[in-house]
């Protein structure tokens, strides 16, 4: 086989593990990203769908008060596990003397109430209003507690309404010392290459690069991370390009399976745009943010793998009738799909089972 070829048929097989339960899904990916956008359903659904056995959209956000899990800023925002928010806080940061009497009495106030909205916060304090990350306006005290949760002061207890509904967050004792410093940012990264990997080396850089997100205090060890990680993670030369996955995985893999997959734009498989165009040979870009004009393939086009290639797109929409429709419009990098019998039941087996996933049937 060649190597390339491995290499995709490897990615495809480490990430789309057998189904299991949602606790044990979440705590082998670790991180699942989040989006609100649901076109036909949020992208932390659309992910867990192909992982978690009888999932049904909206899963996460009904169980999330049942699992051991957080709302925090990994490589992106997202899900994480307890584990994995242990290693990353408490988070640096210095307070000004006027914030921190501010934090101080928010944080007494989440105490004495258990759970607070911001509604109810800004209600109290009225702090006026800021200048939010669109540039648009937003409450300053809102702005002040999302603050307090990136520090890891606060936790999203859970969501009303799609409002986040802050709760006082147990506190992490602080890294003693480099040693213990290095190994939780060793820690980080191996999550990151059990989720993404097989990794080019510019791939494997931009990760580690992006922990700035979730430990900004250790900024200046992650060069040396990386280091670490390139002398310890098993890696191939292909192309020239070196690929890197975790020293206990052998790139022999069982044949993927007769199986279409329409994938989130955020899905592991998907989530790196430079891997995926060299494994699969085309770019995949996420036009929710594009002009409708300049889009090529859709405002939330999925990625749709037959097998263990990435052979176009679907864009996916339910339809306002009894019978559960489902709007379908597909798109091929060669321009037609492939002549195959098994791909064509593949394919309504996977809108049957996106179907079932949105309670459409």
């Amino acid at each position: 086989m060649p190597p390339l070829d491995a290499l995709r048929r490897f990615a495809v097989a480490r990430s789309l593990f057998g189904p299991t339960s949602l606790a044990r899904a979440l705590t082998r990916f670790g991180f699942v990203q989040a989006d609100p956008i649901r076109a036909p359903a949020r992208a932390q659904d659309l992910t867990l769908r192909h992982r978690v056995t009888n999932y049904r959209a909206g899963d996460l956000e009904r169980r999330y008060t049942t699992l051991p899990i957080h709302e925090d800023v990994f490589v992106n925002y997202g899900f994480v596990t307890d584990e994995l928010r242990r290693l990353m806080h408490p988070r640096g940061g210095t307070w000004t003397r006027p914030q921190r009497a501010r934090v101080d009495a928010v944080l007494s106030f989440v105490q004495a109430r258990g759970e607070v909205h911001p509604r109810d916060a800004d209600r109290e304090f009225a702090h006026g209003r800021v200048t939010n990350y669109w540039g648009g306006s937003s409450s300053a005290t809102t702005h002040l507690l999302e603050l307090m949760h990136y520090r890891g002061l606060v936790r999203v207890v859970r969501r009303e309404a799609g409002v986040r509904i802050y709760g006082v967050q147990e506190s992490v004792p602080h890294a003693d010392g480099p040693a213990e410093r290095a190994r939780r940012i060793d820690a980080l990264v191996d999550v990151l290459v059990h989720k993404y990997a097989p990794l080019p080396t510019p791939s494997l850089s931009g990760l580690i690069a992006r922990l700035r997100y979730a430990v900004p205090h250790w900024q200046r060890d992650l060069k040396p991370a990386l280091a670490r990680a390139r002398q310890r993670l098993r890696r191939e030369t292909v192309d020239g390009i070196e690929w890197y996955w975790p020293a206990n995985e052998s790139l022999a893999v069982d044949d993927a399976p007769d199986t279409v997959r329409l994938l989130a734009p955020f899905d592991p498989i998907v989530w790196d745009r430079r891997r995926f165009e060299m494994l699969w040979g085309w770019p995949y870009r996420f036009e929710a943010y594009t002009p409708i004009k300049k889009r090529v393939r859709g405002y939330y086009a999925l990625p749709l793998l037959w097998r263990d290639r990435a052979i176009g797109w679907a864009n996916v929409a339910m339809v306002k009738m009894p019978d559960g429709a489902l709007d379908v419009d597909l798109g091929y990098v060669d321009g037609r799909p492939p002549r195959d019998r098994a791909f064509a039941r593949a394919l309504d087996d996977e809108i049957d089972r996106m179907r079932l996933f949105l309670g459409l049937a």
